[in-house]
């Protein structure tokens, strides 16, 4: 299942950084990052990768479309490549998130059911990893810099709102099934308090879904790189279960007609009460609690 991203990413010679990320600006002070809805394969890439790997299981499937038009005004940067490319929501020097924990790396050799993604004698080596970081991973969050300053600028505080899904279930990374929606600020420190109250209060009156915070995914690479509450930045991220949107979270990953606009009706709760907020916590910036 590929989509106009795979085009533009397997056509483009040079790599520029509109071929590896799509800014759409706004006037809200939210942001909203999307580093895992792209289907985009430099040809190399698809070259390299085996019959599992082509199928891009691991995509956050159809996340861009939970979040359209849910707020006015809401900017929005997205990565055009997949994550098989390199991952723009893990630390660019290879570190992990979680460590101890199963988890996928910077550029990944698994998928998250652990299962091998690239052919035989195919595999990144170190260079290419490095090559990738530069080529895709470098201008995505350049992008996000800069337009959570130019909002930051405008509105006196930014929050960043990462957007994610992932299946229910994936036993090699988590025990039993994941609440619905995931709330992740790695225990508070990406945020001020108020914003992850104001998030947290809208999940625990969703009628029909549940909810954690800082649970198995506290918050990723991005917002923990982003998130400087004490300068008028915060970051918060938003893991969602595909089964609370999805007919099946397997191929072809359909759409649930009855499911998603409920789920896009509590978000667009989300999203509004962090808006209502940031006035709150513009300059001069809250301290961060802890």
């Amino acid at each position: 299942m590929i989509d106009e991203d795979d085009r533009q990413v397997r056509t483009a010679g040079h790599v520029t950084d509109a071929a590896a990320v799509e800014v759409r600006p706004g006037d809200s002070p939210l942001v909203l990052g999307l580093p895992h809805t792209g289907t985009g394969l430099p040809d190399g890439v698809r070259a390299a990768l085996n019959a599992r790997g082509c199928e891009l299981a691991d995509t956050d499937w159809h996340v861009e479309r939970l979040y359209a038009g849910l707020l006015h005004g809401t900017t929005t940067v997205r990565a055009r490549f997949h994550r098989y490319v390199v991952d723009a929501n893990r630390d660019p020097d290879g570190s992990s998130l979680y460590p101890g924990q199963a988890t996928t790396g910077l550029v990944p050799f698994t998928d998250f059911d652990g299962e091998p993604i690239w052919r035989e004698g195919h595999e990144p080596d170190d260079a290419e990893v490095r090559s990738r970081v530069s080529a895709w991973h470098a201008p995505y969050h350049r992008a996000l810099t800069r337009e959570i300053e130019r909002v930051r600028e405008h509105h006196g505080v930014a929050i960043l709102y990462d957007c994610h899904s992932i299946r229910s279930c994936v036993p090699r990374l988590f025990d039993g099934v994941l609440p619905d929606l995931n709330i992740g600020t790695d225990g508070g420190t990406t945020c001020d308090a108020l914003v992850e109250a104001a998030a947290v209060a809208v999940a625990g009156r969703a009628n029909g879904f549940t909810w954690v915070l800082d649970g198995r995914f506290r918050g990723g690479w991005t917002v923990r790189h982003h998130g400087r509450p004490g300068e008028g930045v915060h970051a918060i991220q938003m893991e969602i279960c595909q089964s609370a949107y999805l007919v099946s979270e397997r191929a072809p990953w359909v759409w649930d007609g009855t499911r998603a606009p409920r789920l896009r009706a509590t978000l667009a709760e989300v999203l509004a009460a962090l808006e209502r907020l940031a006035p709150q916590l513009s300059d001069p910036p809250r301290s961060v609690r802890r």
